[in-house]
């Protein structure tokens, strides 16, 4: 068995890494922007982008589905290797939840996100000031847990090529000629 990630795999992580960095950075820097035209339009690119990131995390379950991640070392602790598939579980069910939590909280505000301005994306719920209010909350803090996993995700795998010096880090970054 293979020790490294699939070419597919590493483009599909690095490119979501991406896209929900951008998404975080401008979520919390919109959100305090007086009502504006710039910030209506940021707010469009944001659920723009998050509707790909819903999208691509669903492609990338599908990639995983089927293709098997490597297995991590066999001189991790068992404690370790929980805790891994822990924190990459927490990673998949906020990449689902956050987009659904926004998707939600734009109904419930009655604010059609419309994809890329040509594509309607149907609401979920009907309007309701209060719903939308409170799914707000939910979606930033959502986002503020998201926010602390990533940060121990980017940890760990720092700490594995640094300290432990294993291949954590290695096998999900780039190489060439690698098999797809």
């Amino acid at each position: 068995m293979t020790r490294r990630y699939t070419s597919t795999a590493i483009a599909l992580h690095w490119l979501m890494a991406i896209l929900i960095f951008g998404l975080l950075a401008l979520g919390f820097y919109m959100q305090d922007l007086p009502l504006s035209p710039e910030k209506l339009k940021l707010y469009s690119w944001h659920k723009w982008a998050g509707v790909t990131a819903f999208l691509l995390v669903l492609v990338r379950l599908a990639w995983r589905a089927g293709h098997r991640p490597p297995p991590l070392p066999e001189t991790m602790a068992k404690p370790l290797q929980f805790a891994a598939h822990a924190g990459h579980l927490a990673l998949y069910a906020l990449m689902l939840a956050i987009p659904l939590s926004g998707w939600l909280m734009s109904s419930a505000k009655g604010f059609q996100t419309v994809w890329f301005g040509v594509l309607p994306i149907p609401d979920l719920l009907d309007k309701n000031k209060e719903l939308g209010d409170l799914l707000q909350t939910v979606h930033m803090s959502l986002n503020l847990l998201f926010a602390a996993v990533i940060a121990g995700h980017v940890g760990a795998a720092l700490k594995h090529h640094f300290i432990d010096k294993d291949d954590i880090l290695s096998r999900m970054l780039p190489q060439h000629g690698e098999p797809k």
